[in-house]
């Protein structure tokens, strides 16, 4: 797909739109004590509504969802709170342990199970009882909210992963456009046609796991069959063959390339506007489907495809990672069943449609995410078409910190200083380690 001008032109036209139309929105601390003293006067109850979405772009239109909410009844007023990405969680923790939690807060869904071990957030099953909503939601986010069988959350926003491809390169190359590799194997040696030197210096590269979004760790998951670092009775299976296969196929790209090589052509690239694979240096490109947008903002010319995640070999799967965001009630937020109202509403098909459409989030709806509207452009189409392939791995009740665990062994094998195997067996021996001191 190549996109045009005039596409990139209604985009922004239907961004400023919802900017203009926000913009009474977020006012000063003054103004907010006097809309909730006004609200309060007239019996309605407020709910304080924490999220990260600051941004000129995500703020007014999480702002334009709460001030419809607002308007579509007469007992309920939301404020909205906003916090930076590394501030949010650290403050709730402290508003829980005072006593004094927001309502409904933004949180992160593998770790929601986490949360409900340690008493942070509230069991909705009560509310569930009276509706059960759970059918809006594609079962593997809906898996992930779920502590002990009961859900703590509602999912709002997911992600996928693929791969972004240069057309013209691979028509450069001899490659049809159209096709691409199904395998890794096949992967590689594509990868290879697509490499352009200037005698011994790199000038493009077709494809290295060193970049973007989705390393090692994303790939041993797709070698081992949709598998992650735990099997399906929670054992750690961090050094099993499909993971040290993984970790064999990044060191044998980087040995092709030349680490050095690969070193010298990132540090060239140091800030995101100067994307490789939108600059045209890079031919294959793995990320979340949200990388779109960066496309769509600062590649309008840049004929593209998109395509799912290879798979070892034939019909073994095209196995893609995935997280997300989800609705929580901190523990001891004073008004449960407002806030319930309130997440029901951010969760059902108008919402989640108007989020999608306006941030070209992946949406957590199933029946929003499969709306006919937003089916139309390719990149979202394929998106949720992936979902059937993606996994969301929740944090191990008894392994919190494990990839703190996993990581450094990884970076010890990619710079030659330990060997994979050896690598994976400490990290192995490392978790089982943790996990035997957290098991209660």
């Amino acid at each position: 797909m190549k996109l045009k001008k005039p596409l990139s032109a209604i985009l922004m036209t239907a961004l400023s739109t919802v900017l203009l139309l926000s913009g009474c929105g977020g006012g000063s601390n003054g103004e907010d004590q006097q809309t909730e003293t006004a609200t309060a006067s007239k019996g309605k109850v407020t709910i304080d509504f924490w999220t990260f979405w600051g941004s000129e772009t995500r703020r007014p239109i999480i702002e334009n969802i709460i001030d419809d909410f607002n308007k579509s009844q007469d007992r309920i007023t939301v404020k909205h709170t906003y916090y930076p990405f590394g501030d949010i969680w650290t403050k709730e923790l402290a508003a829980v342990a005072a006593g004094n939690p927001p309502d409904v807060i933004v949180n992160t869904i593998e770790a929601t199970g986490q949360r409900a071990d340690k008493n942070q957030n509230t069991n909705l099953s009560e509310f569930l009882k009276k509706e059960d909503i759970k059918g809006r939601f594609f079962p593997e986010l809906w898996d992930t909210v779920l502590y002990k069988g009961e859900a703590y959350a509602l999912p709002f926003t997911t992600d996928t992963r693929m791969m972004f491809y240069n057309k013209d390169h691979f028509k450069e190359a001899g490659l049809d456009p159209d096709k691409f590799p199904d395998t890794w194997a096949e992967l590689e040696e594509t990868a290879k046609k697509l490499d352009r030197k200037n005698g011994s210096v790199y000038t493009r590269i077709g494809y290295s796991p060193q970049y973007a979004g989705f390393d090692w760790g994303s790939i041993a998951m797709n070698f081992d069959k949709g598998t992650n670092f735990f099997d399906d009775t929670g054992k750690p299976v961090i050094n099993d063959q499909a993971h040290l296969d993984a970790m064999n196929y990044v060191l044998d790209n980087a040995n092709r390339i030349g680490q050095k090589n690969l070193d010298t052509f990132k540090a060239s690239f140091g800030s995101k506007q100067a994307n490789p694979f939108i600059a045209g240096q890079v031919s294959i490109w793995p990320d979340a489907t949200t990388f779109y947008t960066q496309i769509r903002d600062f590649g309008q010319n840049l004929n593209f495809g998109i395509a799912p995640i290879p798979e070892i070999s034939k019909d073994s799967g095209h196995y893609s990672v995935g997280g997300g965001f989800v609705l929580e009630i901190p523990k001891g937020a004073k008004h449960p069943q407002e806030a319930w109202e309130f997440m029901r509403y951010l969760t059902d098909k108008s919402a989640q449609k108007y989020w999608a459409e306006k941030n070209f989030d992946s949406v957590a709806n199933q029946e929003a995410a499969n709306d006919p509207e937003l089916l139309k452009n390719e990149v979202y189409k394929a998106a949720v078409d992936n979902m059937a392939v993606t996994k969301v791995f929740p944090v191990p009740l008894n392994a919190p910190d494990f990839l703190n665990l996993i990581n450094p062994q990884r970076d010890a094998a990619i710079m030659g200083k330990m060997s994979p195997k050896e690598a994976l067996d400490k990290a192995q021996a490392d978790v089982e380690n943790l996990m035997k001191q957290n098991t209660k």
